[in-house]
C-alpha cells in the first residue's frame, strides 16, 4: 500500500487497489443517483429507498469497472504483458501495464476487450431489467438494473472514442502501428488526436458553464484536462522506455559513492556528511560489506542531546528493494523504482557489496541528450 493507494483484494492474481480520490467519486455518484437520477427515472418512492438504490447502483458500477479492467488484464496476460494491478481512481479505472504490448494485434485485442465487456454487461443488465419488469418485481430493483444497463452501455461507447489513451485510442494506435510498423509514430499521432479530444471536451465544458450547468461543465472540464494530460504523458512514457531500452544501471551509476562507518557518532554523521553532501540517505559499510542504510528521517527521531553519544550502528536499517538495485538491472526499472518510492538515489548492490549509486539527475541528463539528438 502506498500513501495514496489502498489494496482492496486480489482477483485472479491481480491486485485491485483504490486511490483515495476514488472515495470522492463514490460519494458524488451515490449522492447524484439518490437525489437526482433515480428519483427522476423512478418517481414516487420513499427517500430512503432512493439512497439504498443509489448505494447498490454505485457498488455495482464500480464492480463493472473492475470487470472491464480485468478483461484488459486477462488478454494482456495471454500475450505475456505484465499487469501490476487494477486501480480505481477518480476518473474510473486502469489496468497498470509495466510495458508496451508486444505487437499491434495484441494491443488491438487487449484494448477492445474492455469496451466489449462493458457492452455485454450493459446488454445483460438491460435484459434483466426487462425481464424483472415482466415479472412485476419492485421498481427499486428494476430501476437499478435499468441504470446499470444504460451506464455500462455509455461506458462502452465513451471508451471507444478514438482518443488515446482511452480504449478506442489504443485501437486506433494498434491500427496505425500495424500499418506503418512504427510504434513511436503511431503513439505520437494517437496522442495528438487524444489531446485534441481533451481540448474539445474542455471547450464544451466551458460552454456548459456559461449556460449555467455548473456541475456538468466542471466535470467535462476535468475529464478534458485529464484526457489531454494522459495522452501527452503516454507518449512521453513511450519515449522514455525506448530511450532506456537495453541500457543497464551500471552504465549510469557512480562507482565511488559516499559511505559511512557504523562506528561514527550521529553528530559526526550530521556534521561531516549530511551538511556536506546534502543526501537524505547514506549506505553504511563495514570493511567491504554493506550492512544497511541510515536516513535523515531516522536521525530526526533521536533527541539532539544523544547525537554525540550514540553511533550510526544503532540507527542502521536493512536496505530494501525500495532503495537498492542490481547493476545488471534495466535502467527503466531504476527510473520506475525512483518514481514509485520518490527516492532520487538508489544504491547499486551486487550481493552484499555496494558497487555504486545511481541518481535521478544522471538518468534525466541522459534523456535530455537523447531528446536533443532526435529532434
Amino acid at each position: 500500500m502506498s500513501e495514496k493507494r489502498i489494496t482492496l483484494f486480489r482477483l485472479l492474481g491481480f491486485e485491485v487497489k483504490v486511490e483515495l480520490s476514488w472515495l470522492v467519486l463514490a460519494i458524488l455518484i451515490t449522492w447524484s443517483l439518490a437525489r437526482n437520477i433515480l428519483p427522476s427515472n423512478n418517481p414516487g418512492l420513499p427517500g430512503a429507498t432512493y439512497w439504498w438504490m443509489g448505494i447498490a447502483s454505485a457498488v455495482a458500477l464500480f464492480a463493472s469497472i473492475i470487470f472491464h479492467e480485468l478483461c484488459h488484464s486477462l488478454v494482456a496476460r495471454r500475450y505475456g504483458l505484465p499487469i501490476t494491478g487494477i486501480t480505481l481512481f477518480i476518473f474510473g479505472g486502469v489496468a497498470e501495464m509495466e510495458g508496451e504490448p508486444p505487437s499491434a494485434r495484441s494491443e488491438f485485442l487487449m484494448a477492445l476487450a474492455g469496451p466489449l465487456s462493458s457492452a455485454l454487461l450493459g446488454l445483460g443488465f438491460y435484459g434483466l431489467h426487462l425481464w424483472t419488469i415482466d415479472l412485476e418485481w419492485p421498481i427499486s430493483i428494476t430501476g437499478v438494473l435499468g441504470y446499470l444497463g444504460s451506464i455500462n452501455g455509455s461506458l462502452a461507447a465513451f471508451n471507444l472514442l478514438p482518443a488515446f489513451p482511452l480504449d478506442g485510442g489504443r485501437v486506433l494506435r494498434s491500427i496505425l502501428w500495424g500499418w506503418k510498423r512504427n510504434l513511436r509514430w503511431a503513439t505520437r499521432l494517437a496522442s495528438r488526436i487524444g489531446s485534441a479530444f481533451g481540448i474539445a471536451q474542455m471547450a464544451l465544458g466551458a460552454v456548459y458553464l456559461l449556460l449555467g450547468n455548473f456541475v456538468g461543465g466542471l466535470w467535462m472540464l476535468l475529464i478534458g484536462m485529464f484526457l489531454r494530460n494522459a495522452s501527452q504523458a503516454s507518449y512521453r512514457q513511450l519515449f522514455v522506455r525506448e530511450a532506456f531500452q537495453g541500457e543497464l544501471v551500471q552504465r549510469f551509476m557512480k562507482p565511488d559513492p559516499v559511505t559511512v562507518s557504523p562506528s561514527i557518532s550521529i553528530q559526526q554523521l550530521v556534521d561531516d556528511y549530511v551538511y556536506t553532501h546534502h543526501f537524505k540517505m547514506y549506505p553504511v559499510v563495514e570493511g567491504a560489506t554493506l550492512t544497511g542504510c541510515v536516513s535523515t528521517r531516522a536521525i530526526a527521531e533521536i533527541p539532539r542531546d544523544e547525537w554525540a553519544q550514540r553511533t550510526v550502528g544503532t540507527l542502521v536499517r536493512e536496505c530494501s528493494i525500495h532503495n537498492t538495485i542490481s547493476p545488471t538491472a534495466d535502467a527503466m526499472e531504476a527510473l520506475s523504482t525512483m518514481s514509485r518510492t520518490r527516492n532520487s538515489r538508489l544504491l547499486v548492490v551486487d550481493g552484499d557489496q555496494l558497487v555504486g549509486v545511481i541518481t535521478l539527475k544522471d538518468l534525466l541528463q541522459f534523456l535530455s541528450l537523447k531528446l536533443d539528438l532526435e529532434r
